[in-house]
């Protein structure tokens, strides 16, 4: 990956990054425009675009270190819990992956979604359900 990525910059200790959590697969550093202070991105060392991306291999790897943050800020920051969140594409300031954990605390001001919620049309939902597990159907199924 060329020197475009700002993530794979920091992997390659060329920009500078509060890294707390530093492994041979995987890297946890802070925000730098956090939602709140303790707001962690969690990357993995190899450059990926998206989850759909991320090798088989790396997966279960990388859910537990988010795992491990989450429990970080609870235990190290005092939080009562944490807001998980992960964009592909749209919305991707970073096109390499990242998942954002964020501290979270009762009256924090953080409301629900960061976008604005529907309800599904009469006959909608049955037609979304169907589209997508035809999607999701194995090869041949």
């Amino acid at each position: 990956m060329s020197g475009r990525c700002v993530f794979c910059a920091i992997l390659a200790g060329e920009t500078e990054a509060e890294v707390v959590l530093d492994e041979p697969s995987y890297v946890g550093f802070l925000d730098v425009r956090p939602l709140f202070p303790g707001h962690v991105l969690v990357v993995p060392r190899e450059h990926v675009d998206t989850l759909p991306d991320l090798p088989a291999e790396l997966r279960d790897g990388f859910l537990e270190a988010v795992q491990r943050v989450c429990r970080a800020v609870v235990d190290g920051l005092g939080a009562q819990g944490s807001f998980v969140a992960m964009n592909n594409v749209v919305s991707q300031s970073v096109p390499h992956l990242h998942c954002h954990v964020a501290p979270r605390t009762k009256g924090d001001g953080l409301r629900g979604f960061f976008w604005p919620r529907t309800t599904y049309a009469e006959g909608e939902a049955a037609e979304v359900g169907d589209r997508l597990r035809a999607a999701l159907a194995p090869p041949g199924a």
